[in-house]
């Protein structure tokens, strides 16, 4: 199993979370973060007066697949969040040993778990 983490533009966290949903990826942790990546933040007009915005708002998706479901979940998120600007994101892909589901205790391992 990988998670796969990806930051992104909220304006684009719709397309993504549509597009998974129609391959059938629906299970997914979704939080509002701030950062900045080469970019440094961004420049303001606001009331005539420049504003630095060194962090920006951003979305955070975490989506835990099996290995073979990898490369087709990039592949979603990529084709859907990219406006070929700076400021699209990054995707993280982090391998996950265990997965316990709280309710039932059932234990998912990963192919190189024990």
């Amino acid at each position: 199993m990988k998670m796969v983490v990806a930051i992104i533009r909220p304006e684009k966290f719709e397309a993504v979370e549509d597009a998974l949903a129609e391959k059938g990826y629906v299970g997914m942790t979704v939080t509002e973060v701030k950062g900045r990546g080469e970019q440094k933040g961004i420049q303001l007009q606001y009331r005539g007066s420049t504003i630095e915005v060194d962090l920006l708002h951003k979305i955070k998706l975490e989506i835990v697949v099996d290995d073979e479901d990898v490369d087709e979940v990039v592949e979603i998120i990529c084709r859907n969040a990219r406006t070929g600007r700076f400021g699209d994101g990054r995707i993280f892909v982090v391998p996950v040993e265990k997965s316990v589901r709280i309710r039932t205790g059932e234990v998912l391992r990963s192919a190189n778990g024990k």
